[in-house]
């Protein structure tokens, strides 16, 4: 039996049975916690599919594709990412069809078009509800392309941006519904597509990101960081001009010239990320190292590279100043994880982060190229730790207003899923989520 062939549940009972399909190239990626809850829906069958499945809740079924090749050598460079794209869709499109061959017909699918997996889904099921995550799209202008004065944007650019977006429209053209982490990412979208959008978060676990909890952190070196020792922290996935890495690397000196007790810990990977790395092939680690590193006292620099969940929150919790900067771009989990921690945020002011933060409200928002005003907010928050514990405080209420994932987020989640499933997307009635700009 299909969806739209199913009674629609009334008010108050038990939601009916579901076959749901979550994709994923990093599975379970934005449905970590969503697909578990369906899967424990009484004669639900949940699968989960991607390129690679990380850590995950028990419930969904885990399946993989094979990592697909990627763009041929000739390909026009604008073309790449396209081909690519084509090229995990077949792969996504070649697994569903083994599935359709051994009886699983999904009722929804949830799926992150980004990568090229949403593009061939209502070929292979034509009946399936289509679900999918508006993350980011692509312009030339008034995001991350072009936020740094140093970057001309030729018309060639223009045209390769533009090209990129190629794979996510033609997979949200086919969608039924789409949801977006953010007022402001969903704003990047065209008009025909924010309107079938909704704003959900994904959440954050506020008994996982809390202030209570070990206040001592053993280091990757050794080195031991304690509350109440002066510790700076910054989190990227990568370290990168995206996050600000630059930046803070310019600021460390000075920081810790005036609080020569202070710890930096740095965590991040050193690969490529959001953005491209340095012509010569080192890392941004490498490059920001050899314009600084000989005016730090390594003993009170500590990069970790990457570390587990549990760490990082730990860090959050005994950290003096978190610096969490961004280029307009998507808004890191990490951030609102560290604001549930009671972390003093300095943060950039940039969106979407402006739309969680108010400056000296909730954390302090600063010119994002300005390395002086982001030494000076460090040092005075270390001098001065009183005097900013107003606004850790409401750093952790906006969390608990914003982005609760029991109270709040998961519950929307599931109710947008249901009303997708259910035809109704447009009468989910999802309160949308208030900008702080």
């Amino acid at each position: 039996m299909t969806a739209s062939s199913r009674p629609v549940r009334s008010r108050g009972e038990t939601a009916f049975v579901v076959q749901a399909l979550f994709i994923h190239q990093n599975f379970p990626g934005q449905y970590r916690h969503l697909a578990p809850i369906i899967s424990r829906r009484k004669g639900a069958r949940v699968i989960g599919l991607g390129e690679r499945v990380n850590q995950s809740p028990p419930g969904p079924q885990h399946l993989r594709y094979p990592a697909p090749e990627g763009a041929g050598e000739k390909t026009h460079r604008y073309l790449r990412p396209v081909e690519a794209a084509v090229r995990r869709g077949q792969a996504v499109a070649r697994a569903l069809i083994g599935l359709k061959q051994k009886g699983f017909v999904p009722d929804i699918i949830c799926c992150h078009p980004g990568w090229g997996e949403g593009l061939y889904l209502r070929d292979v099921f034509p009946d399936a509800k289509l679900l999918q995550y508006c993350e980011f799209y692509y312009r030339s202008h008034g995001g991350d392309v072009g936020f740094d004065p140093a970057q001309e944007v030729t018309l060639d650019e223009m045209a390769r941006v533009r090209t990129l977006n190629m794979t996510q429209l033609q997979s949200l053209e086919a969608t039924d519904w789409g949801v977006s982490p953010t007022l402001w990412q969903r704003s990047r979208y065209p008009a025909f597509i924010q309107a079938r959008t909704s704003v959900v978060h994904e959440g954050v676990d506020a008994s996982f990101a809390t202030p209570d909890g070990p206040a001592t952190v053993k280091l990757p070196d050794g080195h031991t960081v304690t509350k109440g020792q002066e510790v700076v922290t910054f989190v990227s996935r990568n370290l990168e001009p995206y996050r600000g890495f630059d930046i803070f690397m310019r600021a460390l000196p000075e920081i810790l010239a005036r609080r020569p007790n202070a710890h930096a810990v740095i965590v991040g990977g050193e690969e490529r990320g959001y953005g491209r790395l340095p012509a010569d092939g080192k890392s941004w680690k490498t490059v920001m190292m050899e314009e600084v590193g000989a005016k730090l006292d390594m003993a009170c620099v500590h990069f970790t590279g990457r570390i587990p969940h549990e760490g990082l929150v730990a860090l959050f919790r005994l950290s003096s100043a978190h610096v969490y900067y961004t280029y307009p771009f998507v808004l890191s989990w990490s951030l609102v994880e560290a604001m549930g921690c009671e972390a003093l945020i300095i943060g950039s002011d940039t969106p979407p982060l402006a739309e969680v933060m108010r400056h000296e409200q909730n954390g302090l928002l600063l010119p994002f190229f300005d390395h002086q005003r982001m030494a000076d907010a460090v040092v005075d928050a270390i001098a001065n730790p009183d005097r900013y514990v107003p606004l850790r405080k409401a750093a952790r209420r906006t969390m608990l207003e914003r982005f609760d994932l029991h109270a709040l987020c998961l519950p929307r989640q599931v109710k947008l899923f249901d009303a997708v499933l259910e035809g109704r997307p447009g009468s989910s009635a999802i309160p949308l989520p208030e900008s702080a700009s």
